[in-house]
């Protein structure tokens, strides 16, 4: 690997899986880039203390201003301790998407924020011009065109081990080769159960992901594969494909990460074991490939991997998210908002695990749902997603009466 001669980066969402992973790789890399500044929600002060004193960050964002205090004076304390100039400081979504844009070319910002909140740091992001590591799905669900319209060609690499594996199959592919995508999919907790048998499905047992650590909303997405569908939505923006072109199949051993069948007949797949590193690695230091980053999948030992197809009657929202993407007008903006009142409700007791899918429906079909256009440009995706939001309330409180 060459060395990044000085690049900087912006870590959003540094508390996080993706973030602390990002943080470990860098530790293991060092010369792979400097820690300019970090964001995060502050609900963890002491990790983000040790963060700070770890990788020395210039600047330190959290996000959420009722906790900046705590964080703040965690900081600060620990910084005093080991005696070094604790980062300039400051909170609130509008400091976190400036931070994003501090940068400029031949920097990278690595954007792992979840939720929708991560749309505007990845367009202050893009044009500022660094490099964009993308692990903020919702940036190209709710944003679509806007957001691959303001990248320069090659400036978003996504942090997701699916669109990873599908950009390393399409190397030195044109893209009037290629038949279709193939997005794999574990499955998750409930893979092989009926609609019948997930009545009663607890927010512990949707949590319990049998393969890949994630945070609980992006876990309980997994479950639902509502994951899996805002994949198919940022996979047809991210390789510019409609969305009949790109499938999903059931892969439970998380082995093989996509694949690209070209017109050809012949089908490229990236495999290897599941460890989120590859793609933090992959988007860090592209094109370059970092040693030993982590462990090859052993072919001398025996092993089988299958592939099944996704039961789209027990689980709904892969068709909600194509005929949303079909849709256009703000519809994936609706889609996701709704689906995160829908998982707060559901983790917080309020809202059934099939319910989920049923507000996502209910929601999207709604006839008063707002039309978003191009032109309109954030304001009317915000006004589409508060629509949404508003909307999902109301039906998870119809439900609790």
């Amino acid at each position: 690997m060459t060395d990044a001669g000085g690049r900087r980066l912006v870590l959003l969402g540094s508390t996080g899986s993706i973030g602390t992973q990002t943080l470990e790789v860098l530790t293991r890399y060092p010369g792979l880039a400097r820690v300019h500044g970090l964001a995060a929600g502050g609900s963890r002060p002491a990790l983000v203390a040790e963060q700070v004193l770890a990788h020395r960050p210039e600047q330190l964002v959290i996000s959420d201003p009722d906790r900046a205090e705590d964080v703040e004076r965690a900081v600060t304390a620990a910084c005093a301790a080991e005696g070094i100039a604790a980062p300039a400081f400051s909170d609130g979504a509008a400091e976190v998407e400036r931070l994003a844009g501090s940068l400029g070319p031949g920097d990278a910002v690595l954007n792992a924020i979840t939720g929708s909140v991560g749309l505007k740091p990845t367009l202050a992001a893009l044009a500022s011009g660094a490099r964009l590591a993308l692990a903020n799905k919702e940036s190209l669900v709710v944003g679509g065109a806007l957001v691959t319209g303001a990248a320069a060609p090659g400036q978003i690499l996504p942090v997701d081990s699916e669109h990873t594996a599908i950009a390393q199959a399409l190397a030195g592919v044109r893209p009037d080769q290629v038949d279709h995508l193939v997005v794999t999919a574990s499955g998750g907790p409930f893979r092989g159960r009926t609609r019948a048998e997930l009545v009663d499905v607890t927010p512990e047992q949707a949590l319990a992901h049998p393969t890949w650590a994630m945070g609980p909303v992006i876990t309980t997405n997994s479950a639902t594969l509502v994951n899996k569908a805002l994949e198919v939505i940022e996979a047809c923006f991210l390789f510019d494909l409609p969305e009949d072109r790109v499938r999903v199949v059931v892969h439970p051993q998380s082995i093989v990460h996509s694949m690209a069948t070209l017109v050809d007949g012949s089908t490229i797949a990236q495999a290897s074991p599941p460890d989120m590193r590859h793609a933090i690695g992959w988007a860090l230091a592209h094109p370059e490939k970092l040693p030993g980053l982590a462990r090859p999948l052993d072919f001398t030992t025996a092993q089988s991997w299958t592939f099944e197809p996704v039961d789209e009657v027990t689980f709904g929202a892969i068709r909600l998210a194509r005929a949303a993407h079909r849709a256009g007008e703000g519809a994936m903006a609706v889609l996701n908002a709704a689906n995160e009142e829908a998982v707060d409700a559901f983790l917080a007791g309020r809202l059934s695990f099939l319910g989920i899918t049923e507000l996502l429906a209910a929601v999207l079909e709604d006839p008063c749902r707002p039309r978003a256009t191009l032109a309109g440009g954030v304001p009317a995706l915000l006004e589409a997603e508060a629509w949404a939001r508003t909307a999902a309330h109301a039906i998870i409180g119809s439900r609790e009466g």
